[in-house]
């Protein structure tokens, strides 16, 4: 299984980025990427960062690279995770909403809600405030392009909220950080092993 991590948003993307400017949202999907991706390699998955470059690369690029990885080993045996934190506001001042939560595209395959699930409960398990759309729906779906227009299993993560100061204090703690990358780590896992 390739095991591809999308880190959200690029160094220039305007906004993305706490009020304070202590958490921009490039850098942060971008450590957390590289955490969960030195741990499944240590664990002898097969995992490649999408996004190796800290420049904004279009969503278009995005989704052909990972189109590129379903055509050479075919969609089921591809799942892809986009990492992005979320916000309420512009960026210019602290908002009340607050949590995690996962998304799904309006056309999302049943191995997409899977991996959904997988990281939902992951998340559960890191004792984290969990944001759903409706009751007994662990994700929430929208038509976000780099889950709608992949082959493979897709979900993008929104990890906490860059303009809830709670949140982005918890987030940039040690804590915090490792809480955010087991997640990813465990609920990939999870999803592999319920495929076998």
């Amino acid at each position: 299984m390739k095991i591809l991590l999308d880190n959200g948003h690029g160094e220039e993307t305007p906004g993305k980025r706490s009020p304070d400017g202590k958490l921009r949202e490039y850098a942060y999907a971008r450590e957390i990427a590289s955490m969960v991706y030195d741990e499944l390699y240590n664990r002898d998955y097969d995992v490649e960062l999408l996004v190796p470059e800290t420049k904004d690369i279009s969503l278009s690029t995005r989704c052909k690279r990972a189109n590129a990885f379903c055509k050479e080993l075919g969609n089921k045996n591809v799942l892809l995770v986009s990492i992005h934190c979320n916000a309420a506001g512009n960026g210019s001042a602290w908002m009340g909403a607050k949590g995690w939560s996962v998304f799904v595209s309006t056309n999302a395959s049943s191995n997409s809600k899977l991996l959904a699930d997988c990281l939902y409960d992951a998340a559960e398990k890191q004792n984290l405030k969990l944001r759903v759309e409706k009751p007994g729906q662990k994700y929430w779906q929208q038509s976000l392009a780099i889950c709608r227009d992949t082959n493979c299993p897709a979900v993008l993560t929104e990890n906490l909220f860059q303009d809830n100061k709670d949140d982005v204090d918890f987030l940039l703690s040690k804590e915090g950080k490792q809480a955010i990358a087991k997640l990813h780590v465990d609920g990939i896992i999870k999803y592999i092993s319920q495929l076998s």
